[in-house]
Protein backbone atom coordinates (compact mmCIF):
# COMPACT_ATOMS: atom_id res chain seq x y z
CA UNK A 1 0.00 0.00 0.00
CA UNK A 2 2.95 2.49 -0.03
CA UNK A 3 4.72 4.85 -2.05
CA UNK A 4 7.69 2.16 -2.26
CA UNK A 5 5.91 1.05 -5.27
CA UNK A 6 6.37 3.97 -7.18
CA UNK A 7 9.86 3.80 -7.22
CA UNK A 8 10.04 0.08 -7.37
CA UNK A 9 8.56 0.64 -10.73
CA UNK A 10 11.14 2.78 -11.73
CA UNK A 11 13.74 1.22 -10.91
CA UNK A 12 12.62 -1.66 -12.97
CA UNK A 13 11.79 0.53 -16.08
CA UNK A 14 15.54 1.91 -15.92
CA UNK A 15 16.84 -1.69 -16.03
CA UNK A 16 14.89 -2.66 -18.68
CA UNK A 17 12.81 -5.30 -16.96
CA UNK A 18 9.31 -3.72 -17.46
CA UNK A 19 8.22 -7.22 -19.79
CA UNK A 20 9.54 -9.34 -16.80
CA UNK A 21 8.39 -7.76 -13.39
CA UNK A 22 5.46 -6.46 -12.65
CA UNK A 23 5.07 -4.05 -9.51
CA UNK A 24 1.37 -4.68 -8.04
CA UNK A 25 0.44 -1.61 -5.18
CA UNK A 26 -2.13 -2.19 -3.09
CA UNK A 27 -3.28 -4.48 -0.29
CA UNK A 28 -3.19 -8.50 -1.85
CA UNK A 29 -6.50 -8.89 -0.94
CA UNK A 30 -7.62 -6.35 -3.61
CA UNK A 31 -5.95 -6.47 -5.93
CA UNK A 32 -6.77 -9.00 -9.18
CA UNK A 33 -4.14 -11.98 -9.30
CA UNK A 34 -6.62 -14.86 -9.76
CA UNK A 35 -4.32 -16.70 -12.86
CA UNK A 36 -1.10 -15.24 -11.40
CA UNK A 37 1.44 -17.62 -9.94
CA UNK A 38 4.70 -15.34 -8.52
CA UNK A 39 8.50 -16.42 -8.24
CA UNK A 40 8.77 -14.30 -4.82
CA UNK A 41 6.97 -11.95 -2.94
CA UNK A 42 8.44 -8.84 -1.82
CA UNK A 43 6.28 -7.52 1.50
CA UNK A 44 6.73 -3.78 3.45
CA UNK A 45 6.82 -5.45 6.87
CA UNK A 46 5.28 -3.08 9.19
CA UNK A 47 5.79 -2.99 13.02
CA UNK A 48 6.43 -6.54 15.15
CA UNK A 49 6.90 -9.76 13.52
CA UNK A 50 4.10 -8.86 10.92
CA UNK A 51 1.60 -8.84 13.93
CA UNK A 52 1.12 -4.63 13.63
CA UNK A 53 -1.06 -3.94 11.04
CA UNK A 54 -1.97 -7.25 10.57
CA UNK A 55 0.35 -7.97 7.90
CA UNK A 56 0.86 -11.72 8.35
CA UNK A 57 -2.28 -12.69 7.28
CA UNK A 58 -1.86 -10.83 3.84
CA UNK A 59 1.64 -12.67 3.56
CA UNK A 60 0.68 -16.01 4.75
CA UNK A 61 -2.23 -15.53 1.44
CA UNK A 62 0.37 -14.34 -1.09
CA UNK A 63 2.51 -17.66 -0.01
CA UNK A 64 0.16 -20.44 0.00
CA UNK A 65 -2.10 -18.52 -2.79
CA UNK A 66 0.11 -17.34 -5.65
CA UNK A 67 3.88 -18.38 -4.96
CA UNK A 68 5.01 -21.25 -7.80
CA UNK A 69 6.82 -24.31 -6.06
CA UNK A 70 10.34 -23.18 -4.58
CA UNK A 71 9.57 -19.66 -4.43
CA UNK A 72 10.60 -17.33 -1.79
CA UNK A 73 9.48 -14.93 0.54
CA UNK A 74 11.34 -11.73 0.98
CA UNK A 75 11.30 -8.68 3.59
Amino acid sequence: MAGIAKYAKEIVRNNGYEKKITIQQGKLEDLNLEKLKVDGVVSEWMGYFLLYESMLDSVIIARDKYMKPGGKVKN
